[in-house]
């Protein structure tokens, strides 16, 4: 009887929303950059792909014409992170650069500017809470990171959380997580903020891809205390990006031990019964890229078709999801 209550719950999450039937290839008036291990962000209407393995330009997307721009390029290598709009500008936080295995967390915010399509060095991060593969979002102009990894893939894995305030400059570290994780997205949904998928990544033992997380934890403002949720997710992986709207939240992209080729599932969980249902697989399984909730629609750009580094991808995809 409990299954079958939980069948019916997860089609009526599924049915809550009207949807495309499948993912659409975007045709674009020209192409992007390949890039993977970048950020795929919303600001103003626009989306921006930047950041990646390779010193790309940022490239700016223009949902109405269908064209790709490029803009200014990076103040250095930077790559594994959540890049957030805040401000009308685009905050790089918590990112890597140089090689594999031994990656070195960047020190300070970079934000870049659109309309003046120029980088600037934001503030440094406190040197004990300096880590990578960091996840990023905003709440009430207050910005928060989420676990992490200090030494690239190799070592180093941590539960962090902290809050940031632009308007102050204050730095103030939250409750723990409940486990570490890193390669994943942080999103926020109603007044929590859930952390979803990842891995800790362990080159010191071998097991790079291997120790996937598959709980849900989530922190609930009003309470300031963590939580984790009774079910798990349906594809355990890592690199992967997430949306939300309304109670629901989407868990897309990904690698992970069980298979070469990227993930394509698109899983959704309703955060309001912990049940999880699928949305319709992508056309091209990614991982290490963003995805955009924009007027209805998720788009996916960049990342990488194979677990580890390539090939590097440069189309999108969309689905209307309302």
């Amino acid at each position: 009887m409990k299954h079958k209550l939980l069948l019916i719950l997860a089609f009526t999450a599924f049915q809550a929303f009207g949807q495309s039937d499948s993912w659409q290839i975007l045709e674009t008036t020209n192409e992007a950059s390949p890039r993977h291990e970048n950020s795929f962000v919303e600001c103003d209407g626009k989306f921006y792909a930047l950041g990646g393995r390779a010193d790309r330009p940022v490239e700016e997307f223009d949902p109405k014409t269908k064209t790709w721009k490029k803009l200014a390029d990076v103040p250095m290598n930077f790559h594994h992170f959540q890049a957030i709009s805040y401000d009308h500008e685009i905050y790089v936080i918590g990112a890597f650069t140089g090689g594999y295995p031994h990656e070195k967390p960047i020190p300070n915010f970079l934000i870049f500017n659109p309309k003046k399509n120029e980088w600037r060095e934001g503030p440094e991060i406190p040197k004990d809470r300096l880590r990578g593969s960091v996840g990023v979002f905003v709440r009430n102009d207050k910005i928060y990171l989420a676990s992490g990894i200090i030494d690239g893939h190799w070592d180093g894995h941590v539960t962090w959380f902290d809050e940031y305030d632009p308007k102050t400059g204050k730095w103030t570290v939250l409750p723990d997580a409940p486990r570490a994780r890193d390669h994943f997205s942080a999103t926020l949904v109603g007044d929590k903020a859930y952390l979803v998928g990842g891995r800790r990544s362990s080159a010191v033992i071998g097991k790079v891809l291997d120790l996937t997380v598959p709980e849900v934890d989530y922190f609930d403002f009003d309470t300031n205390t963590w939580h984790t949720i009774d079910s798990t997710i349906p594809t355990e992986r890592a690199g992967t990006s997430n949306v939300a709207n309304g109670p629901y939240l989407v868990v897309m992209n990904g690698e992970s031990v069980a298979q070469e080729a990227a993930h394509a599932e698109v899983e959704m969980l309703d955060t309001r019964t912990g049940t999880w249902s699928s949305l319709p697989k992508l056309n091209q399984g990614r991982h290490g890229t963003g995805v955009v909730y924009y007027k209805g629609k998720i788009y996916v750009a960049a990342g990488s078709a194979n677990r580890g580094g390539g090939p590097e991808l440069n189309n999108i995809e969309v689905l209307e999801w309302k």
